[in-house]
């Protein structure tokens, strides 16, 4: 009985010592949280599972990432506010930017830590119709016909709603003539606009589900969602001139460095410019950074004749300054409507 007493206690010693060389050789599962924007939550899905793939393989860790989404401007300041997010994948660098100024979560110069400004694709904006076009509607221009109602979003809560708005702008600055021409454009585009939505994917419902507008202005990864999911009713144009929008990335430093999650958030980051997810990010209707698959996505994602906000604009802090602060100049066509 001795014996048996002593093999039963060296047969659960030897087991609680096997669980925990076990425990000690794989270690504790991760959970991220990636605070993005509106039209991206099906890329992330994706992005999410094949980064969980690659993180496991190299580490034996188990990583979630959770999502959050909705308009860029808003999501910055849930940040601002507290969000508990590990990283931020926003619309614009602009809204990444008050990470910075508002708190200090992120350092100033956060775009210098990853490939091509922390912007791992880009994305530009295209006019949403309805199918076969019965408002024939070309060009920006045909947005301000007393005969079209607009949609897009509000740029005081929604990246992509800034990139609309700047991209009509430079349109109206080169065809008419000058900064006050193209106020005068704006203005009568938004005077247009039954309805300002907090984000993209609020206004696509806007225009595709509950059928308000003639036209909606989009995101062109959006488009093609849209173009999927309700191919009978919609259709897709791109104008003449467009803006080249970069969303870019970032680790939320303060929130990191307290959760103790920079390692696999940054490494997270850094497997967005990877050629797997390169060819996801194709595959959801991003334009990739990488050349080998803009080669596989070339037919789907045209070159088109798009500026950059940088040579137009001169950047995201002052063209937020002049545009969408408290009593910029969206605030003063707003109100006029």
């Amino acid at each position: 009985m001795t014996q048996r007493r002593h093999f039963i206690k060296l047969s659960v010693a030897l087991t609680l010592a096997g669980a925990a060389l076990t425990s000690l050789a794989q270690p504790a599962p991760v959970t991220l949280l990636n605070v993005s924007y509106d039209p991206t939550r099906e890329l992330y899905v994706d992005i999410n599972q094949a980064f969980a793939r690659h993180w496991k393989a190299k580490t034996g860790q188990d990583v979630t990432i959770k999502q959050s989404h909705g308009g860029s401007g808003r999501q910055a300041r849930s940040i601002i506010d507290g969000l508990d997010a590990d990283v931020a994948t926003l619309a614009l660098a602009g809204d990444t930017d008050a990470l910075h100024t508002n708190g200090n979560w992120i350092p100033k110069d956060w775009q210098k830590r990853l490939p091509l400004n922390s912007s791992p694709y880009t994305s530009t904006i295209v006019l949403v119709v309805r199918q076969g076009n019965p408002k024939n509607i070309k060009d920006w221009d045909d947005l301000i016909r007393p005969d079209v109602k607009v949609i897009t979003p509000n740029p005081k809560t929604s990246g992509g709603a800034r990139w609309n708005y700047l991209a009509a702008w430079e349109f109206a600055k080169r065809k008419y003539g000058g900064d006050a021409k193209a106020q005068e454009f704006i203005t009568k585009l938004y005077a247009n606009v039954p309805v300002l939505d907090t984000g993209a994917r609020g206004s696509s419902v806007t225009f595709a589900q509950r059928n308000q507008g003639d036209v909606f202005i989009s995101w062109e990864n959006e488009a093609y969602l849209l173009e999927k999911e309700f191919g009978n009713k919609v259709d897709f144009i791109y104008p003449s001139l467009s803006i080249l929008a970069e969303p870019a990335v970032t680790v939320v430093d303060k929130n990191v460095d307290k959760k103790g999650t920079r390692a696999v958030a940054t490494a997270y980051l850094e497997f967005l410019y990877t050629e797997e997810a390169q060819d996801l990010i194709g595959k959801h209707f991003y334009r990739p950074t990488s050349a080998q698959a803009q080669a596989k996505y070339a037919k789907q994602l045209p070159k088109l004749n798009l500026f950059k906000i940088d040579d137009a604009f001169g950047g995201w802090e002052k063209a937020s300054k002049v545009h969408f602060v408290d009593g910029g100049v969206f605030d003063q066509i707003y109100t006029k409507k």
